[in-house]
């Protein structure tokens, strides 16, 4: 694939609590879609495929939704990748176009949860048919399996895992979670916006020693959408003004580095995204180091420690010292999860990929309002899944 892939138009819903308001998911990804189409300055008969995900609802659920802003009978893919699907449906459209099989494609990601933790993914309540049977029988080998949420408890025990060998602290881990949520509190489309301490933080529920509430991504309904654009279509269109371009991405999945070891930090994907993100910086010629502003998975607080490392952005062990020195904040070295990440701005598995790359959109057109990283040309997303996926996108201006 030669051809250059351009983010032409993105949009999304305030993300909120499960049943919150008396919405469907079609009406969501209508919104998310309407946003994004009118941010392009298009209408939806220029969209000739449409790559939807979503994980909690029924087969064809994707077309039930794009229905809603058009029947023009384009091909719509309906895509699963678990909390890596908004991202992997945004690299569906982006080999669409960059191929060159198509000039103007939708991205569009949406989820309708229920309250409550989420589960093992074993949904028929047989664990051993699960697609993470094998992540979880890891965890239980090394740590057993408690009754806490299974999600809470594998990223816990990574977390345990990583206090152990290199001395990572509480307090560290809970610096994530108070540095996200005061991000949020500028972000008009975050679950939350209240702003805690590290001591509010340490002090919130225990989901899973060491993690606590305030530290955790909660479950949401939200939508978002993406409109990726050729080369052609973006001078055809008038668009230069708006395009950001999307300088590399790739996925990678589990290999026997994820399982080799016993160890929960691999299980929960850190192989995963380190492969990934150097097939990023290999493919665009930039490196970490060219990077201003990051949108990665905070799902719980250990996995943005565990990313700052696979992004390369300290050695391994040295994440929880980054995080408490201010280096990923507005003044340090770079902005991660100005939007609030996973944790404070919610986190509706379909829609969480298209997200992030909403946010980096408004960053790097500088049109972020109050959580503006400052001269941000440089913008890179992270979005992983268990099971495995992990997707690394690089954006450019």
């Amino acid at each position: 694939m030669t051809g250059k892939a351009y983010l032409v138009g993105v949009g999304m819903t305030k993300f909120e609590k499960p049943e919150t308001r008396e919405w469907q998911y079609w009406d969501m990804a209508k919104a998310a879609g309407t946003k994004a189409l009118a941010d392009a300055g298009i209408g939806y008969e220029a969209v000739e495929q449409v790559p939807v995900g979503y994980c909690h609802q029924a087969s064809t659920a994707g077309q039930r939704a794009v229905y809603e802003l058009g029947l023009t009978g384009v091909p719509v893919y309906n895509v699963n990748n678990n909390c890596a699907t908004g991202a992997t449906a945004l690299m569906m459209a982006r080999q669409f176009v960059a191929a060159g099989i198509n000039d103007c494609v939708l991205a569009l990601g949406f989820e309708k949860m229920k309250r409550g933790a989420l589960g093992a993914g074993a949904d028929s309540g047989d664990f051993h048919a699960s697609p993470v049977a094998r992540h979880y029988g890891v965890m239980a080998a090394g740590h057993g399996f408690a009754k806490t949420p299974p999600t809470a408890q594998i990223f816990g025990n990574a977390a345990r895992e990583h206090m152990a060998r290199y001395g990572t602290t509480e307090e560290q881990l809970a610096a994530v979670g108070a540095k996200n949520h005061r991000h949020s509190a500028h972000n008009p489309y975050a679950q939350f916006r209240d702003v805690y301490s590290v001591a509010e933080i340490l002090e919130s529920r225990t989901v899973h020693r060491p993690l606590t509430k305030l530290q955790s991504s909660p479950t949401s309904d939200g939508a978002a959408a993406a409109v990726v654009a050729s080369e052609r279509f973006v001078r055809a269109h008038g668009l230069a003004d708006r395009a950001v371009e999307i300088a590399a991405q790739a996925m990678v999945t589990d290999t026997e580095e994820s399982f080799a070891a016993g160890s929960c930090i691999d299980v929960v994907g850190k192989p995963m995204s380190r492969a990934a993100a150097r097939q990023v910086y290999a493919a665009s010629g930039l490196g970490i180091e060219d990077v201003d502003v990051i949108e990665l998975h905070d799902c719980f607080s250990v996995n943005e420690l565990l990313t700052y490392e696979a992004l390369g952005m300290c050695a391994d062990g040295e994440s929880g010292k980054l995080v408490a020195d201010g280096a990923t904040t507005y003044g340090g070295r770079w902005v991660v999860n100005p939007s609030g990440g996973l944790i404070s701005k919610g986190h509706p598995l379909g829609a969480t990929g298209l997200a992030q790359a909403a946010e980096l959109v408004w960053q790097l057109r500088g049109t972020a309002g109050e959580r503006q990283v400052a001269g941000a040309r440089v913008g890179l997303a992270h979005n992983i899944g268990l099971g495995g996926a992990a997707v690394v996108t690089l954006l450019r201006i």
